[in-house]
């Protein structure tokens, strides 16, 4: 076994460490620890936390690859012996989910079914032919006798829910023995320096979501391993595995566009705003007319062209994952660089401000250069509006993947994606009967971040905005 890092593997643990990097700045400055507690102070906004921590955790565990090879069979003859190998390369998550990558079926299945979603022809003895539901070669088998899915799936409930009751008593311990290390153990300051309630993060909504997601996702593993807890598509694939799998491509197109798009912003926004003149013209002229261009023909036009230079050079890549993975690259610098317009303006006009103020005026008298009056007195001065627009645009660029997968110039097919669940579903919600689990379980995870990213964004916005009332 080697490992296998894929580029967007680099750039989501390279983006891991700025936030490890940027998380203990914030612990080093007191006046922006209060911003930060003042914004997880909101319930929502800390059970939105909570959630989009899961996401990204899910995204992680992805984004370790390994490649191995494992030998499967031996043939033998009077010369030689030869080998057959399965080559192929899998993330940690591939592993912890086993089970749901190689229990394919033959074809559609419901939910929790135990056999086919459709008939097909069977012959009997006598030659005989007759329209039957096959059964399943491995959901819902092991149940024997009268017992109904509705019973086995109630008692099979408990499991997954003591795990949860335990899992959330022992983070409850870690949370309490934590604190109490604090007052080095002495149980009169812990109890007397107990916050108040007004000063107290909301322990109560995190620990009820963190219950909840937990017993949610253990629920729906324990129970995979006995059924398709959402089906499977239309060549036996398990829709629970292929919806978890697509966590790490939207996630990834969230947060690593912000990466391309960021400097982009900051050094053409604060540059047209501070030295303006024939700067801030070439800066407008430049975002003006790449808004004039429609964004969804442009990235068609990119992808397009990176597909034909794909299939010419072929030899570029040593398995599917490289490939698809540098179209996942493409994508989100295209989406970078097609993105960074808005935040662009919007910086120009805060600097415009912020340089006419006391301060920098000052700064300019005293004979300080540019770049130290742009890195002590502008930057830290919009970087408010920097995160308000990270958060908000984050949801949007995860729609936007899903958008452009359904028109076919997303990621590759091959790639894991809400937006191919969709774009498969397609011709699926016209069948008769219908096929909506894949459709509604790709909806229901990609709903559940978007709206997750959307709240706590609102939180942020409020705030950090200095023209909104905390």
């Amino acid at each position: 076994m080697s490992f296998v890092w894929l580029w967007t593997d680099i750039l989501v643990w390279t983006l891991v460490l700025v936030l490890i990097g940027a998380i203990r700045s914030i612990r080093r400055s007191e006046q922006i620890r209060k911003q930060w507690f003042n914004i997880l102070k909101s319930p929502i906004a800390m059970s939105a936390a909570i959630i989009l921590s899961t996401y990204l955790l899910f995204a992680l565990l992805d984004s370790v690859h390994f490649q191995y090879t494992a030998k499967s069979t031996s043939v033998s003859s009077e010369s030689s012996e030869i080998s057959v190998h399965d080559q192929g390369v899998l993330s940690v998550l591939d592993v912890l989910l086993q089970h749901l990558r190689t229990q394919t079926e033959r074809t559609y299945s419901a939910p929790f079914a135990t056999h086919e979603y459709s008939t097909s022809l069977s012959y009997d003895e006598s030659g005989a032919v007759s329209q039957v539901y096959r059964s399943l070669q491995y959901g819902g088998q092991h149940l024997t006798g009268d017992k109904t899915i509705l019973d086995d799936v109630m008692v099979k409930t408990a499991v997954p829910f003591l795990f949860s009751c335990v899992f959330i008593a022992i983070i409850f311990a870690i949370h309490l023995g934590w604190g109490f290390l604090q007052t080095r153990g002495n149980y009169i300051d812990y109890y007397e320096n107990q916050p108040k309630p007004e000063d107290e993060l909301p322990w109560g909504a995190a620990y009820l979501t963190l219950f909840l997601l937990v017993f949610l996702f253990s629920w729906f593993y324990y129970l995979s391993h006995f059924y398709h807890v959402l089906g499977t598509d239309k060549v036996g694939q398990d829709v629970l595995y292929q919806a978890i799998k697509s966590i790490r491509t939207g996630v990834l197109i969230g947060l690593l566009t912000t990466l391309v798009m960021l400097p982009l912003a900051l050094i053409l926004g604060i540059s047209a705003g501070y030295f303006k003149g024939w700067v801030d013209d070439v800066i407008q002229y430049l975002y003006t007319t790449l808004n004039s261009i429609p964004g969804v023909l442009l990235i068609a036009a990119a992808v397009l062209m990176m597909q034909v230079i794909i299939s010419n050079n072929s030899g570029w890549f040593g398995s599917t994952e490289e490939r698809a993975d540098l179209r996942l690259l493409f994508l989100i610098f295209i989406l970078g660089l097609t993105s960074w317009t808005g935040l662009c303006r919007l910086l120009r006009a805060e600097t415009l401000k912020i340089s006419q103020v006391e301060y920098v005026t000052a700064a300019k008298a005293f004979g300080l250069s540019p770049f130290r009056i742009i890195q002590k007195h502008i930057t830290p001065n919009l970087m408010h509006l920097v995160l308000i627009a990270l958060v908000l645009d984050f949801s949007g660029l995860v729609l936007a993947e899903a958008v452009l997968s359904y028109v076919g110039v997303g990621v590759d097919p091959t790639t894991a994606s809400w937006g191919n669940m969709i774009n498969q579903a397609r011709l699926e919600m016209a069948r008769e009967p219908m096929v909506w689990w894949s459709l509604f379980s790709a909806f229901a995870f990609m709903f559940t971040l978007v709206l997750a990213a959307n709240l706590f964004s609102d939180r942020v916005q409020t705030v950090l905005d200095p023209r909104r009332n905390n």
